[in-house]
This record gives C-alpha cells, sequence and structure tokens, in this order.
C-alpha cells in the first residue's frame, strides 16, 4: 500500500471511531443500536404508536402504496416490546398472591 493511501486509511478509521457510533459490536454478536426512552410509559407510548400505524397502513390500500413497511415496523414494535421486565411482574403479583 503506498503512503498516500496508509493516510487515507488511518483518516477513515479515525473518522469512522468519531462518527460510527449507533451500530455497536456486542460480545461477539451483530450489531444493534440502543433506544433511549425516558420510562416505560414513554416506551409503552412508543410500541403503541408503532401498532397504530400499522393498522392504518393495513387499513389503506395496501396494494397501491407499499411506503410503509408494515412488517419492519413490526418486528421493531416486537424488539421493543419490555419481556423480562412482563417477567418480573409476574414474580411480583405471584409473590403478592402467595404473602396474602
Amino acid at each position: 500500500m503506498e503512503m498516500n493511501e496508509v493516510k487515507k486509511l488511518d483518516e477513515i478509521k479515525k473518522l469512522s471511531g468519531l462518527y460510527l457510533n449507533t451500530l455497536k459490536p456486542k460480545d461477539g454478536k451483530s450489531p444493534s443500536a440502543e433506544i433511549k426512552m425516558l420510562n416505560y410509559s414513554e416506551l409503552g407510548s412508543v410500541i403503541t404508536n408503532m401498532l397504530r400505524l400499522c393498522i392504518l397502513a393495513l387499513e389503506q390500500d395496501y396494494g397501491k402504496n407499499k411506503m410503509i413497511d408494515v412488517g419492519l415496523i413490526l418486528e421493531q414494535a416486537l424488539h421493543l416490546f419490555p419481556t423480562d421486565e412482563m417477567e418480573l411482574l409476574d414474580l411480583v403479583q405471584e409473590m403478592l398472591v402467595q404473602g396474602a
């Protein structure tokens, strides 16, 4: 590799470290992006509105306009759903019922 190419490659590596921060691999797995939420209410609102968007898209004449990828939106809503927290709520409820 020529010296000029090495400098360009080093510059690209430097810039990528500064700017390419959205998708980060974790523990050797595929890269993932973090979505920051204020609280579970906001998370619930985001999921609800994504589902409403899908309902609206499906109610329209979907064959004519495929500008909204309903499958992709539903997949993201599934990823956002707080499954672990729901399991925790089940355990807490079970403990409350047993203690009553």
